[in-house]
């Protein structure tokens, strides 16, 4: 019981730290474009260098993103996720005190070269980490729910924080959001237990006993010795991918289901605000209506429909809903449809959380961190590749010299590479547990 009691105290302070990191986070997001268009294009609504500058950024975050997240998630199977969160959570920062002093042209600037070098680091490691650090709690027949629930609990954190936007200033929201992430670091610090599968497997022996600062103090030194002997390389990875057909398909989903996300995030908001003048007010609503749909669906819906449905099914029926959602985007008529659209977020959101829990079944415990940061190297490539593709199209589309009126038509090629995703999706093989990873390994099981 006590130690039941230690892994759901685990969960919930990560729970906590997750919550008031993406709350902080996605606080500034209806407000960026403003900005930007402030700085970059003032009094236009629609700018193509905007378009060209925020693609460029993709795409350079994505490249560094893809060496440094398979390195991430094989440093934390190694030193602990706790450690390894304080670094993106620590730069994250930066850049928001740098837009709360001042949004200027030249401030925007700063804030764009450092946010572009920071994030390299930062973009997904959160994610990654705390999906690794669920894997190394949970049994693998609870998994997909509880990566459901953590998901969730962001999309919580998603509408609250574009809540908070919707009401405040400008100037303020990049202030409420650097503090925000202050608060959320020193709480992962302070109240957060470190998890690594060597803690896992022996604290049915000695619970409580090992110290995070004891453990480190006795492993670094070695650790230290060996660490550029152990770094991740390009060949780990595909080695990773060869371990399990399954995983490789997996993979490959996470690749065009994340093209076609980032494709359309790189333009959506541009798109809006020139085909229906949205500022940042409007951005907030439709965030909140997509956030609530989220999170709803994956508190509630999700631990329901898991069982019941399948990790597989309920993947495929996520990415087809996710290229409806998209598909609604792209031929908008109206000002009310993309509202219309952000609800369709109730079924499309299954999609990413069944992915994980599947790679995660087919990799062994001590290997969760580098399984979880390869696939978010994955992501962080097809970041590379979408906005260098879609960013151009959409600034083309959106200006005068468009070949044909159809201003949603960079978000219809994104909804397709969504559909592309869904086909290979009917095709994976069921993921089989590994023998290694039975329930005995994990004594604590999240119930949904």
């Amino acid at each position: 019981m006590m130690m039941m009691m230690g892994k759901l105290s685990r969960l919930s302070h990560l729970f906590v730290t997750v919550f008031l990191y993406c709350f902080s986070s996605v606080m500034v997001v209806p407000a960026i474009t403003d900005v930007t268009m402030a700085a970059i294009c003032p009094g236009q609504d629609e700018c193509s260098l905007a378009i060209y500058l925020s693609g460029i950024q993709h795409a350079i975050i994505g490249l560094g993103s893809l060496v440094i997240m398979p390195l991430v998630g094989n440093l934390s199977d190694k030193y602990g996720r706790k450690v390894m969160l304080t670094v993106p959570m620590t730069l994250h920062i930066f850049p928001l005190a740098i837009l709360a002093y001042s949004r200027t042209t030249e401030y925007y600037y700063v804030y764009y070269v450092l946010r572009t070098m920071i994030s390299m680091i930062t973009e997904g490691s959160v994610q990654c980490l705390a999906l690794a650090y669920v894997a190394d709690n949970v049994a693998e027949s609870q998994r997909v729910s509880v990566f459901g629930i953590l998901s969730g609990i962001a999309s919580c954190a998603f509408v609250c924080g574009n809540l908070t936007a919707r009401f405040l200033p400008t100037s303020a929201t990049f202030q409420f959001a650097a503090a925000g992430n202050v608060v959320a670091l020193v709480y992962m610090r302070a109240f957060l237990p470190d998890s690594t599968i060597e803690n896992v497997s022996t604290s049915t022996a000695k619970p409580d006993t090992v110290t995070e600062t004891d453990s480190l103090l006795e492993k670094a030194p070695q650790k230290a010795l060996k660490l550029f002997k152990r770094l991740p390389s390009f060949r780990d990875t595909a080695s990773l991918l060869g371990t399990s057909h399954t995983f490789s398909q997996a993979a490959m989903i996470t690749f065009f289901s994340t093209v076609a996300e980032v494709g359309a995030q790189s333009s959506l908001l541009y798109y809006l605000k020139a085909q229906f003048h949205f500022d940042k007010d409007q951005f907030a609503d439709l965030m909140i209506i997509s956030g609530i749909s989220g999170t709803v669906s994956q508190l509630l819906l999700m631990p329901i429909l898991a069982p019941l449905l399948g990790e597989m099914k309920l993947l495929s029926v996520g990415l087809f809903f996710s290229f409806v959602h998209l598909l609604l985007y792209s031929i908008a008529w109206a000002s009310w449809v993309p509202y219309a659209a952000a609800l369709i977020s109730i079924v499309a959101i299954f999609a990413m959380p069944c992915l994980r829990s599947i790679a995660s079944k087919e990799i062994g415990p001590t290997e969760q961190g580098k399984a979880q940061g390869c696939l978010t190297g994955i992501c962080s490539f097809a970041h590379v590749i979408s906005p260098l593709a879609f960013s151009p199209l959409s600034a083309w589309f959106l200006s005068d010299s468009a070949p044909f009126r159809f201003p949603g038509f960079s978000i219809m090629v994104a909804a397709f590479a969504g559909m592309i995703a869904f086909g290979l999706s009917l095709m994976i093989n069921k993921a089989e547990p590994m023998t290694c990873c039975s329930s005995a390994d994990y004594p604590f099981s999240v119930e949904p």
